[in-house]
């Protein structure tokens, strides 16, 4: 295999996993490795040591994490094995055998009073189990393997698995009318667009001319489309690029009450991923559109 570099995928059965895997074959220098709970299971910390030994990659992208945000209220031990202590032992393995980590978080790491999209600095302050449980595993991260990228995102959708705009469209194929909260406000993230800056890091990283350029680039980033919007106003953006004829009614968060409390805003400032890797960043409604017409040509 000569000098082709190693690139261990895991989650690849979720959504980005899934768009890493469709965006593997456009990086034939890579050797991708694409793990499931099955190859690679995160609550048994033996076998990830064993398997990274093992595999050695020069890259892993931690896209596995227990994502059931109102279950995670009452599955706390399993949420932080998952989502705290399994990326800990990842970075530890990466540190020990010199191994770049790119390690996946989110937005519900802060409370979501605020009314300016927030930045990489701003304290962290989650409202529910389950941004703490990420927020834990920012933090154990970057403590074991201070050399690991972190990048939070929002309002992840894609064609695969389970996400807003597929059970918007489910739906709105069932419903006469449907109500949408409107007092939440954040950015979607089509997760193919995360999954090209992810490849497009790796690139920067490994581009020799590119990298004497770079600062010091670990720590932790933020990404999401551009712009932003309420959940109601992305359901109707669905509902009009869909050619639906549902009617999406406003409400407000707790006329709606979830398990698990919800940041009322959670814009992310992506000015220091744009500035480090030179990365151009979509408006999210014309990569919902983009979306949308992939699940147009999916059979049923």
């Amino acid at each position: 295999m000569g000098d082709r570099k190693k690139i261990l995928v895991t989650g690849a059965n979720g959504q980005l996993g899934k768009e890493l895997q469709q965006l593997a074959q456009s990086f034939p220098k890579f050797d991708f490795i694409f793990t499931t709970r099955l190859d690679l299971p995160l609550d048994n910390h033996q076998i990830i040591q064993d398997y990274i030994l093992l595999h050695h990659p020069d890259y892993i992208i931690n896209c596995a994490a227990y994502t059931a945000v109102d279950k995670a209220e009452t599955e706390t031990d399993l949420t932080y094995k998952l989502n705290a202590e399994a990326p800990a032992i990842i970075a530890a393995s990466c540190k020990e055998n010199n191994i770049q980590l790119i390690h996946i978080s989110t937005d519900y790491v802060f409370k979501g009073s605020g009314q300016l999209p927030y930045r990489e600095e701003d304290s962290p302050d989650p409202v529910n189990l389950y941004g703490a449980s990420k927020l834990e595993g920012e933090r154990n991260v970057m403590r074991i393997h201070p050399g690991s990228v972190i990048i939070r995102t929002a309002w992840v959708y894609s064609e695969f698995g389970k996400n807003f705009v597929k059970t918007m469209l489910g739906l709105m194929a069932t419903r006469n009318e449907i109500n949408v909260v409107n007092d939440q406000s954040g950015s979607p993230t089509y997760a193919a667009d995360l999954a090209e800056a992810i490849m497009k890091i790796i690139s920067t990283i490994e581009d020799p001319d590119q990298k004497s350029k770079l600062p010091a680039f670990s720590g932790i980033y933020h990404f999401s489309n551009s712009g932003h919007t309420t959940w109601f106003d992305f359901a109707v953006a669905i509902k009009e690029l869909w050619g639906s004829d549902c009617r999406v009614n406003p409400i407000i968060t707790s006329q709606f009450p979830t398990a698990a409390s919800r940041p009322a805003y959670s814009v992310l400032d992506k000015t220091k991923i744009q500035q480090t890797f030179g990365i151009h960043i979509k408006d999210w409604k014309a990569s919902l559109a983009i979306c949308l017409e992939k699940l147009k040509q999916t059979p049923a």
